[in-house]
């Protein structure tokens, strides 16, 4: 689990930043400070892993947190969320060190984005874990590194089909859904999707559950397993 610490001097944007960030799988919020002072105390007694953090604050620059971070050499990453659009303070932030960079108003695939991103580089980079070039090309680049290759897709399964039902498994990450939810959102026909989910399930991608229904039929309820949420988003954008 992402432990994750918010900076954020606006009490109704940080609940709103606490909300999008957990609706990501493999983040926590272990806390929310309103200033700097607060956000240094919690950092020298707290593991956090990474902080989502705002540049205006009443009477504060959240830069100067920054910068704090880098010179005591605390091992934590920074997403900064802020309002400020200047030249000047994205390339402070950047040669910080920041993660990323995110301007309001912004919306929730925004920060989902740079969420799932981290995610792929703190899962590659665990300590007593070797790197591999392409282990950093995969956040260095932006290059998405995919478990499963279309062209290997089986026969009669084409690379279109496959990239609009996964694009909507990977919108519901968190909840389970049946073969005609898929179907009614994407305009595909049931007995297309069955063979897709099917595929899916033979690869661990997707786990089933079957319920069986008032009039004894059986209802397949399908949920991604959350380990491989990083592959099926990095196969999205390999077939984009």
């Amino acid at each position: 689990m992402i432990n994750v610490l918010i900076v954020e001097d606006d009490p109704m944007v940080a609940k709103f930043n606490r909300i999008y960030l957990e609706k990501v799988t493999g983040f926590t919020v272990i806390g929310v400070v309103h200033d700097i002072s607060a956000g240094q105390h919690f950092l020298n007694n707290n593991d956090v892993n990474l902080v989502l953090l705002d540049i205006y604050m009443a009477n504060n620059n959240g830069l100067d947190l920054l910068v704090e971070i880098r010179n005591a050499d605390i091992n934590v990453d920074v997403i900064v969320i802020t309002a400020a659009n200047d030249r000047s303070s994205i390339q402070r932030a950047l040669r910080n060190g920041a993660f990323d960079y995110l301007i309001k108003p912004f919306d929730f695939e925004r920060l989902k984005d740079a969420l799932l991103k981290y995610r792929e580089k703190f899962e590659r980079m665990k300590e007593g874990q070797d790197v591999q070039q392409k282990d950093l090309d995969a956040f260095l680049l932006k290059k998405s590194i995919p478990n499963i290759n279309p062209i290997d897709l089986p026969k009669g399964l084409t690379v279109p089909t496959f990239a609009r039902i996964a694009r909507q498994i990977a919108e519901w990450e968190n909840r389970p859904f049946s073969t005609a939810e898929i179907a009614d959102k994407t305009g595909i026909s049931r007995v297309s999707i069955s063979k897709y989910l099917k595929y899916l399930t033979g690869q661990d991608v997707l786990k089933v559950e079957v319920i069986y229904q008032e009039t004894g039929r059986p209802l397949h309820r399908y949920l991604l397993q959350p380990e491989r949420i990083n592959m099926l988003h990095s196969l999205i954008g390999e077939i984009k």
